[in-house]
C-alpha cells in the first residue's frame, strides 16, 4: 500500500531553482541597514515578504517577486518576477524607494546593476536554522525602521520555533529522509548539507540521509542505497513534478527501507522550506508526518 501524504496549498509558484542554492556561509551576511524612505520597498523572496506582513508593515511594499504567494494578500501586490533571474528593468519599473532581497537573488548581473541604481538596496542572509529565521526578522525590521516590531516578533518566533523542535525531542530512533529535488532523465537529485532540505529535517527531529557534499547533487544507484533513507521527501510547486510511480520505481529506490514501504511526503515548497514566520508550523506537520503520535504535544 502506497503511503503518500500531501500537505500545502496550490499558492507557491515554481520554486524551482531556489533549491539550488545553498545557505550563506555563516559570518558572511553584510551589516544590517536602515531605508532612509519606506514608503515604496519592493521585496524580493518569499519569506522576506512574509516576515513583512508579520511585522504589520506591509503598507509600505510595492511589489513583490513571484516566490512572494503568501499570504493571500500578497498575490494582489504587482509581481516583477523570479527571484533568481530578476530583471533590472523589471524591479526598477514599479519606482521603489527601496529594494529588500534574499540572499541568493539574480542573476549576479542583474543585482550588481540594481546595487549600482540609485534606489537603496539590502539583501538579507539566509541560514537555514532557528537562529537563521530570528536574523532575518531584525534585518528587516532595521531596514524598515521597527525594530521594536521586530523584537517582538522574534521573541514570538523563538518560543514557537522551540516549542516546535521539543516536539521530537525524546525520540530516540531518529529517521532518515532523502530529500528528493528532481527525478529527471531517471535521476535522483537530493539535497546535501548546508540546503534549506537538510534544514528543515533537522529541526523536524530526523537526520539527511545523505552525507558528503553540500547543496544539490545528483546520486549514483550505490549512494542512494547506501543512504538507508526511511522516508523520501518531495516538494509540491517546486519546479517539474516529481511522478511517484517514476520515483518508486527506480530500482535503487525500491531497495530501501522508503522505498519498500513507499513512504513518500510531498509538500508545499515555499511552505516548508521558506524559513520564515510559518517554519514553526512546517516543523511539526513535517514531525507528525515521520513520527505519528510519537511527537510530543
Amino acid at each position: 500500500m502506497r503511503v503518500v501524504f500531501n500537505i500545502g496549498s496550490a499558492l507557491a509558484p515554481v520554486l524551482g531553482a531556489l533549491l539550488a542554492f545553498t545557505a550563506l556561509p555563516v559570518g558572511a551576511s553584510e551589516s544590517a541597514a536602515v531605508f532612509s524612505d519606506t514608503s515604496r520597498i519592493a521585496s524580493i523572496g518569499g519569506s522576506i515578504t512574509e516576515i513583512i506582513f508579520a511585522l504589520g508593515e506591509e503598507s509600505h511594499v510595492v511589489a513583490r517577486d513571484s516566490t512572494s504567494s503568501f499570504p493571500q494578500a500578497a498575490l494582489k501586490l504587482p509581481n516583477v518576477g523570479y527571484m533568481r533571474a530578476l530583471s533590472p528593468e523589471g524591479v526598477l519599473s514599479v519606482n521603489p524607494s527601496g529594494i529588500l532581497a534574499l540572499h541568493g537573488s539574480g542573476s549576479k548581473e542583474a543585482v550588481d546593476v540594481l546595487k549600482k541604481s540609485s534606489v537603496s538596496f539590502i539583501e538579507v542572509p539566509e541560514h537555514y536554522s532557528h537562529e537563521g529565521i530570528l536574523e532575518k526578522i531584525r534585518i528587516v525590521g532595521k531596514a524598515l525602521g521597527v525594530d521594536a516590531k521586530a523584537e517582538k516578533l522574534v521573541a514570538e518566533m523563538d518560543a514557537k520555533l522551540k516549542s516546535a523542535e521539543k516536539q521530537t525531542a525524546s525520540i530516540k530512533e531518529r529517521k532518515r529522509i532523502l530529500v528528493v529535488l528532481s527525478t529527471q532523465g531517471g535521476k535522483i537529485l537530493a539535497a546535501g548539507s548546508d540546503t534549506a532540505g537538510d534544514g528543515i529535517i533537522k529541526l523536524a527531529g530526523a537526520v539527511n540521509a545523505v552525507e558528503g557534499f553540500s547543496g544539490y547533487k545528483q546520486m549514483s544507484d550505490e549512494a542512494i542505497v547506501t543512504a538507508r533513507p526511511d522516508a523520501i521527501l518531495t516538494m509540491k510547486n517546486a519546479g517539474p513534478p516529481i511522478s511517484e510511480d517514476e520515483l518508486l520505481a527506480n530500482p535503487s529506490i525500491a531497495s530501501t527501507r522508503a522505498g519498500a514501504a513507499r513512504k513518500v511526503i510531498s509538500m508545499d515548497g515555499g511552505y516548508l522550506l521558506g524559513f520564515g514566520p510559518r517554519t514553526a508550523e512546517a516543523i511539526h506537520d513535517l514531525a507528525v508526518l515521520l513520527y505519528g503520535n510519537q511527537v510530543a504535544d
